[in-house]
């Protein structure tokens, strides 16, 4: 089974208000963090208006020889994205399935302030154990 090496979400204005490191090999810094949710909500910006086709969300799936980057954005702007092994299937999935995750337990959060970094225990437990290696495939529903 591929590995998950990291997930991210960046709010509407290009802010990464969360990032969890799952791979133990090269794990970035805060700052490197920053600056690939930043370079990543650029990138995703420039391809919609540089799209020949109309109505294009974004790139989706970038594909590198030692990673895929999936990204999903939401209705409302939030982006989104998993960095894992190439070829690494049901990302799709993962990332919707997060999405709602972050629907149920974050935005409903009484204590959560929009456009912020989530700090929501409840949220993490059950995104790590979606994560998880054996669990990846069942998601798709």
């Amino acid at each position: 089974m591929a590995a998950i090496y990291s997930l991210y979400i960046i709010n509407k204005s290009g802010g990464l208000i969360y990032c969890k490191d799952y791979g133990s090999s090269g794990r970035m810094d805060t700052n490197d963090s920053l600056r690939v949710a930043s370079l990543w909500h650029s990138m995703h910006a420039i391809s919609q208006q540089l799209s020949p086709v109309s109505g294009c969300a974004g790139i989706e799936l970038l594909q590198a020889d030692t990673f895929d980057l999936h990204c999903f954005q939401s209705l409302t702007g939030t982006k989104f994205f998993v960095v894992c092994e190439p070829g690494t299937q049901h990302m799709e999935s993962l990332l919707k399935f997060s999405y709602e995750l972050y629907t149920d337990y974050v935005l409903k959060n009484p204590f959560y302030e929009m456009e912020m970094p989530i700090r929501c225990e409840l949220f993490d437990i059950n995104l790590s154990q979606a994560v998880q290696k054996d669990r990846v495939p069942f998601l798709g529903r």
